[in-house]
């Protein structure tokens, strides 16, 4: 599966100017070269696998060492485990993975270069608006069926253009009101047109593909009978994929257990069918505590480690039976954000109360919280050392980032200054209080078990409080969490964390646009989509859809260092740091490739076992 973990923000790509087509096995680089960091990988080991045809079917060929079939990968999720097994139905970044596992997509992301490459695909040909994709010949979904053009015209039309389940792909992909088209030449070949020159088209075709056959009796009973389809509470064997994996077990707040697709269609070289492992399984363990707990008894084969973990891993390295690896700066962000909605739910009553909504509709007010941040004491004590102060929405490894927007310290000074133009006093006691007269007060909420993020909202809490604010902080469980930013908008502020992409922006478009579905500190519902937004949202709106426009780099880089400088001076979301990704994962498993972009594990099916037996074992 060479895929970057991605979930509701993906990798999109790069079109340049000037060249007419782009064919799949000679597609140009247009990007500006990957910020490489000081990860301690070596990135162009990795073999790509590549394309053979045997017996009229058109494989993918892996080019690593042959390895040993069987065994078991165990990992572990934080929380209550996935919501759905449904990728169309997905909102959060455990259902993605879990889901995404379990279905491939026309293409996919070379973890190297970060070009786009053929999936299910054999290639594909971009001629302006145009897209052709000619499908692999002879595959085969789970159930014996075939993967053909039907499969795919279905899941672009009637799931992803009809709006069905999470509509952040086609809100995505919207040109002037306009979606693209997609048509059925044969069996193997289909054709998408775009409105209008799209830069991040291709890449939107990693969108997981559907089984007709079994998805289009759900889509049929509707929209309402749909968000339910493929639940959690799904049995296995219900289950139709094109993955290397198909779900076998599901225990709630337990595990999820995947098995291998027996007829999958990549091979290696000597003609058998990946993937190597049987199983793959993930403990569903309740805070990062106990999965530091877990993985040093035994129990699990890789953990994503932070700061406070790494010096001590480093030094059991040694001695143990795991290598830790540097992958590089994280390719999310981690944010604080106050809820700006100004507007009333079904019953007449505001979401935020009125005194907080002319706190946090105070662009003074947000930069005072922006500046009383201690990002560097964060980065201490928190990351150990291991990341660096953020300032803007685009990672510091993007090739798009704004590098105009300089850091700065902490200033309480400062803070004061912005309170007081804005009428802001305090009592005899050091108590914050408004220009009405009101203690500023507020709940400041993050999803309980990051152990990471409950630690940063200690100190954002002690840090607000030495500005006279009194702040309730609240880690409460990450689907609750999702419901209250999503759902009912009842919340002050969050500190919360989204998935994203060094290579390309348009995939933060469902947070920066005023009606996205990601639109976190000012959510509109659907009764709300066409009520007033504030300028620098507009001013959004129409640098993200002329971002996309553009074709050349320079040109599409010019709206985007405008959007993050709006960002950085509005302070909608305040950024806090950029961490190093470290990995720690089991000597056992072998052709592992980490890259910056894909991580350890981005091609499980070439990774297999080769436990050294010690005499007498």
């Amino acid at each position: 599966m060479k895929r970057v973990i991605y979930v509701i923000l993906v990798l999109l790509i790069i079109l340049g100017v000037g060249k007419a087509c782009i064919r799949a096995d000679v597609q140009p680089d247009f990007n500006k070269p990957v910020l490489r960091d000081k990860a301690e990988i070596k990135d162009a080991q990795y073999p790509l696998e590549k394309n053979v045809t045997i017996d009229g079917i058109d494989y993918l060929q892996s080019q690593a060492p042959v390895g040993k079939f069987g065994g078991t990968f165990v990992s572990s999720t934080i929380g209550e485990g996935p919501k759905t097994f449904n990728p169309f139905n997905s909102k959060d970044n455990i259902s993605s993975q879990m889901s995404e596992i379990m279905y491939d997509g026309l293409v996919t992301t070379d973890p190297v270069t970060g070009n786009t490459i053929p999936k299910l695909a054999k290639s594909f040909i971009v001629n302006g608006k145009e897209y052709i994709v000619n499908l692999r010949h002879g595959l085969k979904w789970s159930d014996g069926k075939p993967i053909t053009a039907d499969d795919v015209v279905f899941t672009w039309q009637n799931i992803i253009f009809d709006g069905f389940g999470n509509t952040s792909i086609r809100d995505s992909i919207v040109i002037d009101g306009k979606l693209p088209t997609v048509q059925k030449i044969d069996d193997y070949t289909v054709k998408f047109v775009t409105p209008e020159p799209f830069a991040p088209f291709l890449r939107m075709l990693s969108s997981p593909i559907a089984p007709k056959h079994i998805f289009e009796p759900a889509v049929k009973r509707g929209k309402a009978y749909f968000e339910g389809f493929l639940s959690t509470n799904t049995p296995p064997k219900d289950f139709v994929t094109s993955g290397a994996f198909k779900l076998k077990e599901y225990v709630p707040a337990q595990r999820v257990v995947f098995e291998k697709n027996p007829d999958y269609y990549v091979i290696n070289k000597d003609g058998k069918k990946l993937p190597y492992l049987d199983k793959i399984v993930y403990l569903i363990v309740g805070d990062i505590n106990n999965q530091v707990l877990k993985f040093e008894g035994g129990e699990l084969d890789e953990i994503s480690l932070q700061g406070a973990n790494v010096a001590r891993f480093k030094e059991m390295e040694k001695h143990g039976n795991f290598t830790v690896y540097n992958i590089g700066p994280d390719t999310g962000t981690m944010y604080i954000s106050m809820n700006m909605n100004n507007r009333k739910d079904d019953k007449g009553k505001y979401y935020v109360d009125p005194k907080k909504q002319v706190w946090f509709q105070d662009k003074n007010f947000r930069q005072a919280v922006d500046y009383a941040i201690d990002r560097k004491n964060m980065v201490f004590n928190i990351a150990n050392g291991l990341a660096e102060p953020l300032f803007t929405p685009e990672t510091l490894n993007s090739i798009f980032l704004n590098k105009e927007l300089k850091g700065y310290d902490r200033n309480l000074e400062k803070s004061k200054e912005l309170l007081k133009k804005s009428g802001f006093n305090w009592d005899k006691a050091g108590h914050l209080i408004d220009k009405f007269g009101n203690h500023v007060e507020f709940d400041l909420y993050t999803n309980a078990g990051n152990t990471e993020r409950e630690a940063i909202g200690v100190m954002v809490k002690q840090d607000l409080e030495d500005l006279g604010m009194k702040v309730n902080f609240k880690p409460i469980e990450f689907n609750s969490l999702v419901n209250k930013l999503m759902a009912t908008l009842d919340w002050d502020m969050v500190i919360m964390g989204f998935t994203g992409s060094p290579l390309e922006p348009n995939g933060g478009k469902n947070v920066w646009l005023s009606d996205g579905t990601l639109h976190i500190f000012n959510q509109r519902l659907e009764k709300d989509l066409n009520s007033k937004r504030y300028p620098f949202e507009t001013r959004l709106d129409y640098l993200y859809t002329q971002g996309a426009l553009a074709t050349k780099f320079e040109d599409r880089k010019k709206y985007y260092d405008e959007y993050q400088a709006i960002v950085y001076d509005e302070k909608p979301l305040i950024y806090i740091y950029s961490p190093i990704r470290i990995v720690a994962l089991r000597n056992k498993f072998k052709n592992i490739y980490p890259t910056s972009l894909g991580g350890v594990t981005h091609n499980i099916e070439e990774i297999y076992i080769n436990e050294d037996k010690k005499p007498g074992g």
